[in-house]
Parts: structure tokens; sequence; C-alpha cells
């Protein structure tokens, strides 16, 4: 399984990305669903287990679920929209649960560009590692 990079692109992508760092929340309504937004969260704010997965994912793996590293295909049209195989999403273990859980990290091509969900999908935090 191929991983995506972790280094800095320049391009349309990153003028998304400044628009979310600088602008705040970024709101969309994808069809047949209710107002959705994409937030910040500081990456002090992250529970534990978020801070494990990004360490694993910036080491390469090995991840403790085979779904690790997969394409995440946006379907619910909240993050910005990019070429399919630009997202990647990872598990984020939840205490006690008996699966997989609901808490993901998603990843873009740009450096730093990780998304926390904490409801499987419903709502993203984008990872401000400044705060």
């Amino acid at each position: 399984m191929r991983f995506p990079p972790r280094a800095a692109r320049t391009g349309a992508a990153a003028a998304i990305l400044s628009a979310l760092l600088v602008g705040g929340t970024v709101t969309a309504t994808p069809a047949g669903a209710g107002t959705t937004a994409v937030g910040d969260i500081c990456s002090s704010d992250l529970p534990p287990q978020a801070h494990d997965t990004l360490d694993l994912i910036e080491q390469g793996g090995p991840f403790p679920f085979e779904q690790d590293g997969s394409v995440f295909q946006n379907r619910e049209g909240i993050l910005p929209s990019q070429s399919t195989g630009y997202y990647h999403e990872y598990t984020v273990i939840t205490p006690n649960s008996p699966d997989r859980g609901a808490r993901r990290i998603v990843t873009g091509q740009e450096y730093q560009e990780d998304y926390y969900t904490a409801d499987h999908y419903a709502s993203f935090d984008l990872v401000d590692y400044g705060c």
C-alpha cells in the first residue's frame, strides 16, 4: 500500500488550505444533507490517541487496522473538493470500543493538512499545529 507524501506542495490545494487556516470555518451543504462545517482544532486539544495516529502516519506505520491509509472518498462533500486519491483515512483508537469506533484522522496531500473527526465524517476539524 502506498501512503501519501507528507511534504509541502503548491497550487490550488495550498490556496484552499490557506483560506481554511486564515478564514476559520468553511461551510458546505452536500446534496440531501443539513449544513455541515469544517472547523479547526488546536493540536493540543486532540485526544492522546489522535497524537498516536499522527505519529504513526509520520512514521509510515505500522497501522493497527488494515483499512488505515486507504483512500478517503469525501462522499459527504464536507472537505474541500479534490481529486480521488487526495485524501487518506486513519483510525484513531477509541478506548473500550469493540471495533474501529468513529474517530479518524483524514490527511490531504498538503503538509500537515490533517483533519480530525470524532463523529465518523459528520464533521471535521482541521488540525492547527500553531496553537
